[in-house]
């Protein structure tokens, strides 16, 4: 036999054993997902909007990757310092053992106190898995909130966001409810279980502070009345009123327009607005998109 066909042979019979070897090893192992940094952040941002939307008084929200590993944590104001312990071993709970703490929690109530002895354990409800294409890709846990039931609430809308769920029905208002909205100036809907938006029914008698939202984009329907609005230039004696939220006493510069009945208005976050003067009663919708 000649040597080219010799190294041919010899190659093909090399290349079936390299084929067969990669076979063998993809039987005997599986491809796993797990959550990332960015993964873990949005569902912190989700558990977080859920509490602003439903007044939650604090609470520490922990994700947690596949195999129990602290990937974020954040801690609202508010909250006791132990929470961010208790939301950590709430996370790893859900992940280890592939199930909300909840239902540990109501297993140890029901008798099986022995449960308790076990490592590494919190039956603690505010826990509960993170999945993607039905596989477990870490856990979150929360712990701090107004009551056991909402730092479940806060964790599921948590895990919600990351998962594009929409975890919440179709709303509907009807004229009445949008009526007594607007007779005391109040949010609609939006801000809860992940939702990126919130529609606020609002109300003005009177000029305002000036705002500016660091993450919320502004997008205003005039409904009823007239105002003149000042939006860009620089805020005076700015103050911080809450995380990404900040107030002055008004504004220089800037470009100054009237408002009236129909008009749209969009305000990109980041950019300071002010209603500098407003003309009787004043009804617009603001949706804020985050």
């Amino acid at each position: 036999m000649n040597a080219p066909l010799l190294y041919m042979i010899n190659g093909l019979i090399l290349s079936i054993f390299l084929a067969a070897a990669a076979f063998t090893v993809s039987a005997q192992t599986l491809d796993k997902k797990s959550i990332t940094l960015d993964g873990a952040r949005a569902v912190i941002a989700g558990a977080k909007a859920y509490a602003k939307a439903n007044n939650a008084p604090g609470g520490v929200i922990a994700v947690v990757d596949d195999g129990g590993n602290l990937v974020a944590l954040e801690r609202l104001d508010g909250t006791f310092t132990a929470g961010a312990n208790i939301s950590v071993g709430k996370a790893k709970t859900a992940v280890m053992f592939k199930r909300p703490t909840k239902f540990f929690e109501d297993v140890i109530k029901n008798g099986r106190t022995s449960m308790v002895a076990l490592p590494d354990f919190t039956p603690l409800q505010g826990g509960v898995p993170i999945m993607v294409d039905r596989q477990i890709i870490g856990g979150v846990g929360v712990s701090g909130a107004a009551s056991a039931a909402q730092d479940e609430e806060l964790a599921i809308a948590g895990s919600a966001s990351l998962n594009g769920e929409k975890s919440s029905p179709v709303a509907f208002f009807d004229s009445k409810s949008v009526s007594d909205a607007f007779a005391k100036g109040s949010v609609l809907s939006g801000g809860a279980n992940g939702q990126n938006y919130m529609v606020h029914a609002s109300r003005r008698e009177k000029a305002g502070l000036a705002e500016v939202h660091d993450l919320d984009t502004d997008i205003i329907y005039v409904l009823d009345g007239a105002a003149t609005i000042v939006t860009g230039g620089k805020a005076t004696d700015v103050k911080n009123v809450e995380q990404n939220e900040h107030r002055g006493t008004s504004i220089d510069g800037g470009e100054t327009r009237q408002l009236k009945k129909g008009d749209i208005l969009i305000v990109p976050n980041g950019t300071p607005h002010w209603f500098k003067q407003v003309d009787g009663t004043f009804l617009y919708y603001v949706v804020k998109v985050r």
